[in-house]
């Protein structure tokens, strides 16, 4: 930042000479020892090791009076790192830090302005902060995702984080930039939505991101890198650190590996065919400097491939050793060879022919919605919307359909829709997912949609479940299989479709009724009280009308599901 690590030690040796030591021990031997622990103060801040830093801070106020100005610019720096960060704003004024774009002093009081009036809920291992209002929702089951990564890791990798871990919800990318150093173009070139720095996970609210996200995956993926920092004292280069979060990243709710999206491995596959892979060194030093988001996105998973693959050849905690080997100092080609027994131009070739027998899709596959991360430009907050009735009729929703048959058939599905020929609506779609399989959301949905009209549930629900192979995590199919399940009572699928529609879009209620009825019927407490303390929160209302809610979509046609606002009278009332 404003100050480099020599300039610091010239200055050190300055003030400390100024100062007499009060015993026998001589002046210049002072002065070494006083520029020895800021030598490993810095490391230990590099390594990301934040006990040890502050145990050598201890030391080193030890040594020099409190208002020197480089032990008060470690004292800042210790004291953002640890999330005070009044006493690092107070420390880095006084160390003479100017304030101007890039210096420390700005950035810790950019963050310290955007987290200050944030709200703080803590469990075991995590301190989670969040804006007031809807964010509130994410706190209910943040942690769920957060201890599930933290055991699952500790398993695997052999290593815990000391203290609680950090976890701060900025608004928007223009917060996400003000706390991380990066750029608000690579953010928004990129659709990065979350960093692990500075002893901490910053993640951007899915109310900033048109469509959601996949923000409980987002956190154990930032949590990761966190993990891979500390476990090998940041030696780790960027194209292993996001091979490890993203092959790890599933972690939390099952096995490694679970994260690969169909339409992630189709564009994979492109690249493979063309050649166009990107270079492990293009990767340095952040996937977000990647010049657009598909090059960002086959960068994960080339090296989601690559870790897949030490994992999967080299043995029983492969991964473990990998960072155990980094930690060492061992450079990263030569932690590989000695994890796998494979010299590094062999482990490569070993690595691209493994990409070769990945099942690539034939063509492109669309992303799903959450995937795409459009985020809300101008840095404004994106307001939650009245839900649309679903028997609304949406031409544009089809504009991503590259075949000119099907969305023309998609086209006459939603012009019978509009005039209630459902029945005809049904065959068009029929047709058009005919011709495009299950590749498009929009497609698959609006057919399951007009099915749930004429009543063929079972041929809805075999809809519904084949989109949800091609599109993983989508919010709208799981809210619509939901739907279904509690119309045959099977309550199971209906909190797992539901919790399964969460962690893409939290702020939707109709998610949260569902569970809610879900967890009546299972006579789970613990989910019913969670799912009612979102509702209140979302909807404003009283913990006694969420009964009424839920009642109302019980009784609803499975449709045009409404339970946003008070309940209306019925259309013979009065």
């Amino acid at each position: 930042m404003t100050r480099a690590p020599l300039l610091l030690l010239l200055l050190t040796a300055r003030a400390f000479a100024q100062a007499e030591p009060t015993g026998d021990e001589p002046l210049t031997q002072l002065k070494g020892e006083a520029k020895a622990r800021i030598q490993n103060l810095e490391q230990y801040l590099e390594d990301w090791n934040l006990p040890a830093a502050k145990l050598e801070l201890a030391e080193l106020e030890k040594l020099a009076p409190a208002d020197i100005e480089p032990l008060r610019y470690f004292k800042g720096r210790v004291a953002f790192e640890s999330g005070d960060y009044e006493t690092a704003v107070t420390e880095l004024k006084g160390s003479g830090v100017r304030d101007r774009p890039g210096s420390w002093l700005r950035l810790v009081t950019d963050t310290r302005d955007i987290v200050k009036n944030h709200e703080r809920v803590e469990s075991e291992h995590f301190i989670f902060q969040y804006p007031k209002g809807k964010d509130a929702v994410l706190a209910l089951w943040a942690m769920d995702a957060l201890e599930g990564i933290h055991a699952a890791l500790e398993k695997d990798l052999g290593f815990a984080p000391v203290g609680k871990v950090r976890v701060e919800i900025v608004s928007s990318a223009a917060e996400l930039s003000k706390v991380s150093t990066l750029t608000k173009e690579a953010i928004r070139t990129t659709g990065t939505i979350a960093i692990c720095k500075f002893n901490k996970l910053m993640v951007t609210s899915p109310l900033a991101v048109l469509k959601g996200y996949d923000w409980l995956d987002t956190l154990a993926h930032e949590y990761v890198h966190l993990v891979v920092s500390q476990k090998s004292r940041n030696t780790v280069p960027i194209w292993m650190h996001e091979g490890l979060a993203k092959y790890l990243e599933s972690r939390w709710r099952g096995p490694a590996g679970g994260a690969m999206t169909p339409s992630t491995l189709a564009l994979l596959g492109s690249r493979v065919r063309s050649n166009t892979l990107v270079p492990f060194e293009k990767m340095h030093p952040s996937m977000a400097l990647l010049p657009t988001a598909e090059d960002a996105a086959t960068a994960f998973a080339e090296v989601f491939f690559a870790i897949h693959l030490i994992d999967t050849e080299a043995g029983p905690r492969a991964l473990d050793r990998l960072l155990t080997e980094m930690a060492k100092g061992t450079s990263d080609k030569l932690a590989v060879e000695h994890v796998t027994k494979k010299k590094w131009p062999e482990f490569e070739r070993a690595w691209m022919a493994h990409l070769k027998k990945q099942p690539f899709p034939a063509e492109l596959i669309p992303p799903s919605a959450h995937e795409k991360k459009q985020l809300v430009e101008a840095g404004a907050e994106k307001k939650p919307e009245k839900k649309k009735n679903e028997r609304d009729v949406s031409f544009g929703d089809f504009a991503e359909v590259k075949e000119t048959p099907a969305r023309k058939l998609a086209h006459l599905g939603e012009l019978m829709r509009e005039r209630k020929r459902m029945a005809a609506a049904a065959e068009h779609y029929e047709r058009a997912v005919t011709i495009v399989g299950d590749r498009y959301e929009s497609v698959s949905n609006k057919y399951a949609l007009t099915l749930l009209e004429l009543k063929r549930y079972e041929l809805a629900e075999k809809v519904l479940r084949g989109s949800l192979v091609m599109h993983p995590g989508s919010a709208t199919t799981n809210t619509h299989l939901a739907r279904i399940a509690m119309r045959a009572r099977k309550f199971d699928v209906v909190k797992t479709a539901s919790l399964d529609a969460l962690a893409v879009n939290p702020f939707d209620p109709e998610v949260h009724v569902s569970l809610y009825f879900a967890a009546k019927a299972l006579d789970d407490e613990g989910l019913k009280k969670r799912a009612v303390a979102a509702l209140v929160t979302l909807l404003e209302i009283d913990e006694a009308k969420v009964a009424e809610l839920a009642k109302r979509l019980e009784q609803s046609d499975l449709v045009n599901v409404d339970v946003s606002g008070p309940p209306k009278a019925s259309p013979d009332a009065g």
